[in-house]
């Protein structure tokens, strides 16, 4: 059975696209049948697609506010789906978290936005109460900078939402911003540290989804 796992957050530079394709790619060396869909009307997953050199490589499609009517026509025979959502736009949030199994929200530990997750939890809540619990939902610390004073509250701060915390993160590193331009930390060495931390997270995921 296909899970759909939507990658959202309504603020810009969440690192929404970057935890999507990584984790995509991670999900197709695990064997998986993987689609990945592009939400953002400036096409970040599209434009990052249409740069990789990988015949082998999973499709990238785009899809709008009729996600939830239109997903399932094309996620048949797909083992995992990943959401790439949209920044700033709202209309496209519900239609995502009702099409998912799954909801992803990267946070970067930073006040403001920490606040922004708001309306995304309350929209993800209000989901589950009408659904027994479905989507599932958890947080992703984005961007961290490690040994910052930030970076070790922001996870006191999401608690306050009541939604879980993947111990999973992701690092301010270069070779995500390298990755940006078409390639995956997936195809970096075994011992690569953003590598490793895409690893952690989709075992995660994982095990979060099929639990």
């Amino acid at each position: 059975m296909t899970k759909v796992i939507a990658v959202l957050n309504q603020k810009g530079g969440a690192g929404k696209t970057t935890v999507a394709t990584n984790l995509a790619c991670w999900l197709k060396t695990q064997g998986r049948k993987v689609l990945l869909v592009d939400l953002d009307p400036q096409g970040s997953a599209t434009e990052w697609s249409e740069t990789r050199d990988n015949e082998d490589d999973f499709p990238v499609v785009r899809m709008g506010t009729k996600v939830a009517r239109d997903l399932p026509r094309v996620a048949g025979g797909y083992d995992f789906v990943v959401l790439d959502g949209a920044p700033q736009i709202s209309e496209l949030a519900a239609p995502a978290v009702k099409a998912a199994d799954l909801v992803l929200i990267p946070c970067q530990p930073s006040p403001f936005d920490i606040y922004s997750c708001a309306t995304l939890v309350e929209l993800i809540q209000a989901r589950q109460e009408v659904t027994d619990g479905h989507p599932k939902a958890a947080f992703v610390v984005s961007r961290v900078i490690k040994n910052t004073h930030l970076s070790r509250e922001v996870r006191e701060a999401l608690a306050e939402y009541e939604l879980p915390i993947f111990e999973s993160h992701t690092t301010q590193r270069v070779a995500y911003a390298d990755c940006a331009k078409g390639g995956s930390v997936m195809d970096l060495s075994d011992g690569d540290k953003a590598r490793q931390e895409i690893e952690a997270l989709g075992r995660e995921v994982m095990e979060f989804v099929n639990d």
